[in-house]
């Protein structure tokens, strides 16, 4: 296993180097750039190209990636182009959030998600299964923008339970305050994917369901529990943690549009404030770091495979 791990963070060191020149490559070839913005909307020609000698844009896109790849590989990301803070420090302030997000929206997910699936595969094409099928395609169809504003009105609004406007607080620091920040946000992301995983594991636990050891197992009369429980849904699982770890990653670079509805201080507001301002290294900076939570998330999921599937070997 320990070899294993090694080849793949070793595998990841050339993804690494080419999506850097893809995701440099694809910001200088965005029309547009930093100048006009840094400059002002009133600056003069000779303005314009002081601000371009000096931040150096003046040069090839080539030079400029090579001096940028220098400093990254001895852990210098640069600064922002407007606020002049670290590009590390930025991302660090705001990783954090995001990561106390994707985790509790993962854990309102499966807390739905996996009752649904398990009650509707075991009473498959009954009134039950299709009561909660519905639910799993009500919970993916309704808009995660939409629910959040509705989530606002009822616990923020009317009853004046929760915070409309969420704020990163440390789970460790202060637990009810991080709670009550993260309940709404959390409902909402974790409401979407528990349709997700519903709908999936539901479908592998039926696979399973009619696989020739569960037909042994009741022969022999094994309890339908147990069956469930420990052979049924141990196989069944292995799709499943793939999802979910999809899911985790995207929740780290992709909770736009939640972190804007809830004025949440995460990776993904900053990204979107950085592209709007054409803050070259940020958007670098940042979209590595995705990168590299993508990469991180799916080795982590390939190794819980030989946890849960004893017979996969990792040679």
């Amino acid at each position: 296993m320990t070899a294993y791990v090694l080849r793949r963070l070793a595998q990841m060191l050339p993804v690494l180097l080419i999506a850097s020149f893809a995701i440099f490559a694809m910001i200088y070839a965005v029309p547009g750039g930093p100048v006009a913005v840094i400059a002002g909307e009133n600056a003069t020609s000779e303005e314009i190209a002081e601000v371009t000698r000096r931040f150096g844009f003046d040069r090839p896109m080539i030079v400029q990636y090579a001096d940028w790849l220098g400093r990254a590989l001895t852990g210098d990301f640069g600064l922002s182009l407007h606020s002049r803070q670290s590009v590390l420090q930025l991302i660090g302030e705001r990783l954090p959030a995001t990561l106390q997000l994707a985790l509790s929206a993962i854990i309102v997910a499966l807390v739905i998600g996996i009752p649904v699936a398990i009650a509707s595969a075991v009473r498959a094409n009954s009134w039950l299964d299709r009561l909660l099928s519905g639910w799993s395609a009500l919970a993916l169809g309704v808009p995660t923008f939409w629910l959040g504003i509705l989530l606002i009105l009822l616990f923020a609004v009317e009853l004046r339970w929760l915070p409309s406007a969420s704020r990163y607080v440390p789970l460790w620091e202060a637990p009810l305050d991080a709670l009550r920040s993260l309940v709404l946000p959390a409902l909402t992301l974790g409401v979407y994917v528990s349709g997700v995983l519903g709908r999936f594991l539901r479908a592998s636990l039926i696979g399973e369901a009619r696989a020739d050891y569960v037909r042994t197992a009741r022969a022999k009369g094994v309890p339908e529990k147990r069956i469930v429980g420990l052979h049924i849904m141990r196989n069944a699982l292995l799709p499943f943690v793939t999802i979910v770890g999809l899911m985790m990653a995207h929740f780290i670079g992709g909770a736009v549009v939640t972190e804007a509805v809830f004025t949440y201080p995460g990776l993904g507001r900053l990204l979107i404030q950085a592209i709007t301002t054409r803050d070259y290294p940020l958007i670098q900076g940042c979209i590595l770091v995705i990168l590299i939570a993508y990469m991180l998330i799916n080795l982590a999921v390939d190794m819980l495979y030989a946890w849960i599937d004893p017979r996969i070997e990792y040679r």
